[in-house]
């Protein structure tokens, strides 16, 4: 590979996480300052995850927020824009709505996933191009809209271009076009979100994963969160710190009806109308890979819908990585045997 032309390649975002950080606020490009908001930013960066699947961060002082990001991504899924499912993972979300109803920019599922006038998604046609041209450059999602700069004041602009994935010698690779990117808070969620649907368009290609590539026009830390990123590296860097290690899951075969019941089961979660047990969720018949995200929504309803400890039994059926997420994230929602 080429020294300087590509990017810097990481084994995980983790890792990438943390260069990024460092990056912009150790050298930054400048100081800008839009719309009210003060940020540290650095333009042009670039960066290459390895292995997709190795998606999660894992500081003491930055645990995400996973019920979230799965919930982000399965409003993509449904193609969906409205405030009522996203804003349940997060209220602070309504802020950026214009019409207190629906997200213009931050609703990805509409130019993903939403039919077109022959009734097929871009998603859709872009995999049907791959499946006839594998070597075709062309299978682009195009998500920033012309129209988007239209409206003024316009709260909620697509941060993401475009996507295009590269289907070489048998190995599915996505690369992700930002015009900006919040370092700090909003590409942990891109990531992860591209990421997981990078794995579920090789699956249906039978492709290998390839690696995921994350291009961003103004990368940027917001003044707000400038202490928080420094007590983050702080840690990062402390003598003898290693972050857990956890294997990422892999993603098996998954069928439109194994989504569309993950997507049923998660409304029924965060409407309160059922709840789920380890066993439960096992008699469900889905993968244990979307077994795990039912149980990650399940500990979320127990946060949103109860007042007590999450239960044991749900924390220990999870994955070793999402445990350390949901126990770091809501510690005083812990059982106090929780690690």
């Amino acid at each position: 590979m080429p020294s300087g032309l590509c990017p810097h390649v990481f084994p995980s975002f983790h890792d990438a996480y943390l260069a990024v950080l460092k990056a912009v606020t150790e050298h930054p490009t400048g100081k800008i300052s839009t719309r009210g908001n003060t940020s540290l930013e650095l333009l042009d960066v670039s960066f290459r995850i390895a292995d997709p699947r190795d998606r999660l961060p894992y500081f003491g002082r930055r645990p995400i927020n996973l019920p979230y990001n799965w919930g982000e991504l399965l409003w993509f899924l449904a193609g969906r824009d409205d405030l009522e499912m996203i804003s349940y993972y997060a209220p602070r979300i309504r802020a950026h709505s214009g019409d207190g109803i629906r997200l213009a920019g931050t609703a990805y599922g509409r130019p993903l996933f939403q039919p077109g006038g022959d009734s097929r998604s871009q998603w859709d046609r872009v995999l049907d191009l791959l499946a006839h041209d594998p070597d075709s450059k062309r299978a682009v999602i195009s998500i920033f809209g012309s129209d988007e700069l239209a409206a003024d004041p316009n709260p909620d602009v697509s941060c993401t271009i475009a996507a295009q994935f590269l289907l070489r010698e048998g190995a599915l690779h996505l690369s992700v076009y930002m015009r900006g990117n919040d370092a700090y808070r909003g590409m942990v969620s891109d990531v992860f979100a591209f990421t997981v649907l990078q794995e579920l368009a090789a699956l249906r290609l039978g492709a290998r994963l390839g690696h995921y590539s994350h291009h961003v026009g103004s990368m940027h830390v917001n003044a707000p969160d400038l202490g928080a990123v420094e007590h983050l590296i702080e840690e990062a860097t402390a003598p003898g710190r290693r972050p857990p290690v956890s294997k990422p899951p892999t993603m098996p075969v998954t069928t439109a009806a194994d989504i569309t019941f993950v997507l049923l089961a998660e409304e029924s979660l965060r409407t309160n109308a059922a709840r789920h047990t380890p066993a439960s969720v096992a008699e469900t018949g889905l993968p244990r890979y979307w077994q795990q995200v039912l149980l990650v929504l399940e500990a979320f309803r127990q946060i949103k819908h109860t007042i007590g400890e999450v239960g044991a039994s749900v924390l220990a059926a999870l994955d070793p990585g999402y445990r350390w997420h949901l126990e770091r994230r809501w510690p005083s929602r812990m059982p106090q045997a929780a690690s």
